[in-house]
């Protein structure tokens, strides 16, 4: 069986078809969408291929405008917009059967000196002593569902929450809209910056919106809500690699609207902030069946 993080970078490996022109692939999985994370990380990598691989990116905003259908291709179409003396940008634009489904603004910055400042990483206890998802899963339910069990096998991230998972209501009653994570690849990414800066990116929408749902429900029950990625911005401060333990801390200033925003700070095991993420994203109640609609 192939393993998880090479299947990872197998996906970011994108098909050049023309000059600035890439495809992607979207395995055929079990899901209502493609997961954001992937088109986002694909974007990435097709910016990144447009450039002199002399510049790290420094940040990216991103906009999610349709659903993506899981097994179909995406194409990604680059625009060179700027080649600066310090700083490269570029504009992408996700296409699938030929309709947008996503675009990013990605900016690349030559490194520089300047000054050097940043707040504290909280104080959590490290990941070594904390249980895998999986396990707080089978401890809680004795065993592992068939459907969890499938996806663990293809994950590519260890992944262990600093505090433990609240199983139902009694135990959110009080929670505040935080949630912290440590997580890595589950095997080695090589040593292209680019692809484990795209591999970041994926990982940096898997659970960011969770930080909006720990105060209502519990992030590994039944979902009250429909929930989907609006919009995503990074900023890279610092080089970093995703096959090693990184912090990722999430909170939620504030949800109304029909929408949740959550912020990311994602840290290294010496405190550095490498990452900060922002996210918006859609919240509306679950209806029942018969009183859904094709809305949008």
């Amino acid at each position: 069986m192939t393993n998880p993080a090479e299947s990872l970078v197998d996906l970011l490996d994108l098909e050049r078809i023309e000059l600035d022109i890439f495809r992607g692939r979207s395995p055929d999985e079990s899901l209502q969408r493609v997961f954001g994370g992937q088109v986002a990380g694909q974007a990435l990598v097709a910016a990144g291929r447009t450039t002199d691989g002399q510049r790290p990116v420094h940040s990216l905003h991103a906009y999610f405008l349709r659903p993506g259908r899981p097994g179909v291709p995406i194409v990604y179409q680059v625009e060179r917009v700027r080649d600066g003396r310090s700083f490269t940008t570029r504009r992408v634009v996700a296409i699938q059967q030929g309709r947008t489904i996503f675009n990013l603004t990605a900016s690349f910055h030559s490194p520089e000196p300047g000054i050097e400042q940043q707040l504290p990483m909280p104080e959590v206890p490290g990941p070594e002593g904390l249980p895998t998802l999986a396990d707080e899963v089978r401890s809680h339910l004795g065993t592992l569902p068939e459907a969890f069990a499938r996806m663990e096998r293809r994950q590519p991230f260890d992944i262990r929450y600093v505090d433990r998972l609240r199983w139902t209501d009694e135990e959110l009653k009080g929670s505040e809209p935080r949630s912290a994570v440590w997580m890595r690849a589950v095997g080695p990414l090589g040593d292209d910056p680019l692809v484990h800066t795209c591999a970041l990116t994926y990982a940096s929408d898997m659970m960011l919106l969770d930080a909006v749902r720990v105060p209502v429900e519990p992030l590994w029950g039944p979902r009250g809500f429909d929930m989907a990625s609006l919009d995503h911005a990074m900023w890279f401060h610092r080089p970093f690699r995703t096959d090693e333990w990184f912090l990722y801390e999430q909170e939620s200033p504030v949800a109304t609207g029909g929408r949740g925003l959550a912020r990311g700070q994602i840290y290294d095991r010496a405190g550095r902030l490498l990452v900060s993420v922002v996210q918006e994203g859609l919240f509306r109640p679950l209806r029942p069946v018969e009183d859904a609609t094709d809305g949008g």
